[in-house]
């Protein structure tokens, strides 16, 4: 790296030869060149802009004193003086995880800065997640405030996530804007998404049915991946922890012309059975993954530039009693759940015009999950088809947007799900074209209005209309206020899911034909940038109510042996505040930190009956926090970071000997990087307060409730000696993953 900086150094030398005057040098950020940042001579009109290797060469008038302000998007600002125009400079930028001005798409699907956004929407960045590296993107989204990545399986570790204590199935998850990762894949789709590649990632809080339909009721996580000709020839980084988990992301770019490709690879295995709580049962799944990678850049003199992204990933896991072996997939003698998943993924854009965007978008998705829970076997097969007609126009104080979208969806499984009769399949087909508009007016320079509504034609549900509406007003540009209404809907497929539809003995019973959920949300959204002398605080508080009728609930009372799936006779409330700090200091101090207060619950039964039911695995009160130190004369960052957890309702069974309520808890991390040029070396300690979850198994010694066996007679029915409660076997009854605490080794290694 040091070499490919004094090339660079020298290039622009050469490049100035024979001029006097000249400012050069190099501007970069974690040791990757930082193309197109603004050059400017503090005081003065004169400036320039780094070319695509982050170089510059800036002209200047003799001055004895010279400060230059070095600023880009997603970078904080950097205020350095000059004292000698003999030596090139070397110019290194901090990415700001919430930078004001950083460009987002999600909440008005084209390119607009965070602060003029009317959708409150909160930005991360690579450096963000860095602070604690994980295996994927489940993991990481941990630190975020108001998300939580949930295991809802103690035997396989499937999870989801959660946004503001609404289910996994709530949240739409997009890659570059597509409608990649869900239905089918909301359970195993965001395992296999390499952290090298993520350029930054995008969350609202909320419904988003107007822009992106079915299933972005709870809100939305876009990850939009790194652009090819902006990633290094090769970025490498592999970690392993004390456990046995090893993990590797490489990233390499390369350009041809006026094109450029993104190649990325990511590895994960752990084959480690180890169990800590003596239940005879695996506390982590052992799993292999690999998932590829590849994004293609094409830009043309017309303006018409278009991409095109493929992505496969292949995983095999399993979690069960320490004997099972792939010998007993599928048997009933040892207990086992083993997955085995196919995915591949293309994605891409087409820009039809140059002068008035226009764009077709398009992503396909197949998604093969084969699995045995037990001996119950799940198999099935999803194709996700989507394309998109969209362009923008300004009139004026009116910015417009409109789209029409297609989607299709074919889903099949073995399950009665799919079942028409006794003996006959029946694939679910979902054929759903519709169309949106949205208007966003200035209606004066502190006071904007977005309006929007979608109409989607559902084959099944007939009609559907989604509209919504944000107010925003700015007074300054350090005070920002939005008020967000909407309204969402969501077609449910039950047993992609429903995990606990497959897991366990229970027997699954759909009462009635399941309708469409529908919510209607409100969030007000307070937003205050606070410039200190030293360093800046930017403050974030919102309001969010959503109201649900329709809601498909899952009752696993009425019966011990059943899972009991119907539309709530009632109506359904997530309500709360969320509260985020981003501070910065000039003695390299950074703290990120956030809370979350929320009640979420169901009514149901008649007016004169009613039951309030809370939310299961939804804390009322949660917080997340990262505090950054680094010192610069040695090279080194240290991390600190964890969530707290208030007690959250549990799923227990009648009569459970467990608590219904899980403790206090936090897990914690601590983290030291230290840098070397172009390597950097990290070691960390994750959940080093060792907090291990109680109980997670009910029954471990009979996962199979075998009649004749320990807890139940030859009829089947429970023993009154051992098992007077009737308690089966359930793997749901989780709060925490079971791992305790772990230290972690990696390596960062950079080649431009």
């Amino acid at each position: 790296m040091k070499l490919v900086y004094t090339l660079l150094i020298v290039l622009t030398a050469l490049a100035g030869f024979g001029q006097t005057n000249l400012i050069k040098g190099v501007v970069t950020s974690q040791g990757e060149p930082v193309p197109f940042a603004n050059i400017q001579i503090e005081g003065t009109t004169i400036g320039t802009s780094t070319n695509e290797h982050g170089a510059f060469v800036l002209e200047q008038e003799p001055n004895n004193k010279i400060v230059l302000i070095i600023s880009g998007i997603g970078y904080k600002t950097l205020r350095k003086e000059i004292t000698s125009l003999s030596t090139p400079l070397r110019i290194e930028l901090t990415e700001d995880v919430a930078e004001l001005e950083a460009v987002v798409v999600t909440g008005t699907m084209k390119e607009v800065t965070k602060m003029n956004s009317p959708i409150p929407i909160e930005v991360f960045a690579p450096s963000f997640f860095i602070k604690n590296p994980t295996p994927n993107i489940f993991e990481a989204l941990s630190l975020v405030n108001g998300v939580q990545p949930q295991i809802n399986c103690n035997v396989c570790n499937t999870g989801d996530i959660h946004i503001n204590g609404l289910e996994g199935p709530y949240t739409m998850i997009l890659i570059d804007g597509m409608p990649i990762v869900s239905s089918l894949a909301t359970v195993y789709g965001l395992a296999g998404i390499p952290n090298s590649l993520v350029k930054r990632m995008e969350i609202i809080k909320g419904p988003a049915s107007t822009l992106y339909g079915s299933e972005a009721v709870g809100g939305v996580i876009n990850i939009i991946t790194k652009e090819p000709g902006s990633v290094p020839k090769l970025k490498a980084d592999l970690f392993a922890t004390s456990v046995g988990e090893y993990n590797l992301d490489i990233a390499a770019g390369l350009k041809a012309g006026k094109s450029s490709t993104l190649l990325g690879i990511n590895y994960f295995t752990y084959n480690q059975k180890r169990d800590i709580n003596h239940d005879n049962f695996t506390d982590v799944t052992l799993q292999n993954r690999v998932s590829l990678f590849n994004k293609w850049s094409f830009y043309r003199p017309s303006g018409k530039n278009f991409s095109v992204a493929a992505r496969y990933v292949h995983e095999n896991r399993w979690g069960g009693e320490l004997q099972w072996t792939h010998q007993h997939r599928g048997s009933n003698q040892i207990y086992g759940e083993s997955i085995y998943t196919n995915r591949a993924e293309v994605i891409g854009n087409y820009q039809l015009q140059s002068q008035t965007p226009a764009f077709i978008d398009y992503s396909y998705n197949y998604h093969l999950q084969d699995s045995y829970y037990g001996a119950t076997p799940y198999y099935a097969q999803q194709h996700v088809a989507f394309t998109q007609f969209r362009f923008t126009k300004n009139l004026g104080r009116h910015d417009l947007l409109a789209g029409i979208p297609l989607r299709f969806i074919h889903y099949d499984d073995n399950t009665v799900g799919t079942a028409n009769g006794p003996g006959i399949n029946k694939p679910d087909i979902t054929f759903l074209p519709g169309i949106f508009v949205q208007d966003e007016i200035e209606i004066t320079s502190s006071f904007t209005t977005l309006a929007g509504l979608r109409y989607d034609r559902h084959n099944v549900h007939g009609h559907i209309f989604t509209p919504r509406l944000s107010l925003k007003f700015s007074p300054n540009a350090n005070h920002t206020i939005r008020l967000t209404g909407g309204n969402g809907y969501r077609v449910v497929n039950l047993f992609t899911e429903e995990h606990a539809a497959l897991t366990g003995s229970r027997y699954v019973e759909i009462q009635n034909s399941l309708n469409p959920e529908q919510s209607w949300n409100a969030n007000l959204n307070y937003a205050r940038n606070i410039i200190l002398n030293e360093g800046f605080i930017n403050f974030d508080v919102s309001l969010f109510y959503t109201y649900f009728t329709n809601k498909i609930v899952a009752d696993f009372l009425t019966d011990p042996d059943k899972i009991i799936y119907d539309n709530l006779d009632g109506y359904a409330i997530s309500r709360g505040l969320t509260v985020n700090t981003d501070m910065a200091f000039a003695n390299n101090l950074k703290v990120i930190s956030g809370i979350t207060w929320m009640d979420v619950f169901q009514v149901q039964g008649t007016e004169a009956n009613k039951t309030k039911v809370p939310q299961i695995q939804a804390p009322k009160f949660s917080g997340t926090f990262t505090i950054s130190y680094s010192a610069p004369k040695l090279t080194t960052t240290f991390d600190l970071t964890g969530r707290v957890y208030g007690p959250m309702h549990l799923p227990v069974v009648r009569n459970d000997f467990r608590e219904a309520m899980s403790p206090w808890f936090g897990l914690l991390n601590i983290q030291v990087t230290k840098t070397f040029h172009n390597w950097e070396v990290y070691a960390s300690v994750k959940n080093f307060l060792n907090f291990i979850p109680k109980n997670p198994l009910l029954h471990p010694d009979d996962p199979f409730d075998r009649p004749g066996g320990k807890y139940f007679d030859e009829n089947g029915n429970p023993r009154s000696d051992t098992n007077p409660n009737g308690y089966t076997f359930d793997t749901t009854y989780n709060y925490a993953q079971l791992q305790g605490a772990k230290m972690q080794v990696g390596l960062r290694w950079t080649i431009r």
